[in-house]
């Protein structure tokens, strides 16, 4: 038997990271322990590169399996932090403009007056009439509702009278400023409860509270396209805020 030649080394040098086979034997010398890689992701994109942070191994395998969106963070979208008035579009600042706009109607005060018609909103009338309704309850409870259906109602009367006449207006801005003009009765109604009693200054308080809503209105709905067919307009508003004081007076 020949004795046997030199061992050849091996074809395959195991390289630092790589698995390497040893005896029992041998391995009772070993130790260590097996570290997982970092695997770093890339944020930034494009060709200069971005931010690089380090990603778990739990991670990566959620990635390689395609669950890498139960990762996804949604970003926070602007629109959902508005405040509650802005979402609802409620202009504090612009209803307090216009119920002075409303309350002192002479031109002679230096108001810009037609922005109660030019930008209609419908929270300012709603509150409105709902306070006007309050008011009345002092009365009769039921009115409530129909007070709000007045309005509206009789907004669409005056609005539809206003097209046939020739008038160039939206029914948004006929229910805004029929609400916003609701308030000089608001404003005499505690006067009322104060000289209820004397029949003569009542019935002249009672008319001066419906000229001036009825003003109001008239000089914001009645413009100049209508030329001599003013009147047509301005009594039925007129009866209007007749008919709503009656449903606070019960007369």
């Amino acid at each position: 038997m020949q004795p046997p030649g030199p061992q050849q080394p091996p074809l395959y040098a195991p390289s630092n990271g790589d698995f390497t086979f040893v005896s029992s034997a041998e391995a009772e010398d070993l130790s260590g322990s097996i570290a997982s890689p970092d695997v770093k992701l890339n944020l930034g994109g494009g060709e200069g590169g971005g931010e690089f942070i380090k990603e778990s191994t739990a991670t990566t395998f959620l990635r390689q399996r395609g669950y890498g969106w139960l990762l996804e963070v949604e970003d926070d979208d602007p629109e959902d932090n508005k405040p509650l008035l802005e979402e609802l579009d409620i202009d504090l600042k612009d209803i307090y403009y216009k119920i002075r706009c409303v309350l002192m109607p002479m031109p002679s005060l230096g108001f810009n007056r037609q922005v109660v018609r030019d930008n209609p909103d419908f929270w300012g009338p709603l509150a409105v009439v709902l306070f006007f309704s309050m008011v009345s309850l002092y009365g009769q409870f039921k009115v409530v509702s129909w007070i709000i259906t007045i309005w509206i109602f009789g907004s669409l009367t005056i609005f539809l009278l206003a097209r046939v006449l020739g008038g160039e207006v939206a029914y948004g801005q006929v229910l805004g400023v029929i609400g916003y003009s609701l308030l000089p009765l608001i404003v005499i109604a505690p006067v009322l409860l104060v000289a209820g009693s004397f029949e003569i200054v009542s019935t002249l308080i009672k008319l001066f509270g419906v000229f001036w809503a009825a003003y109001s209105a008239a000089s914001l709905l009645v413009g100049e396209e209508f030329k001599t067919k003013k009147p047509l307009l301005i009594y039925p508003i007129f009866l209007l805020y007749i008919y709503f004081l009656s449903l606070y007076t019960g007369v």
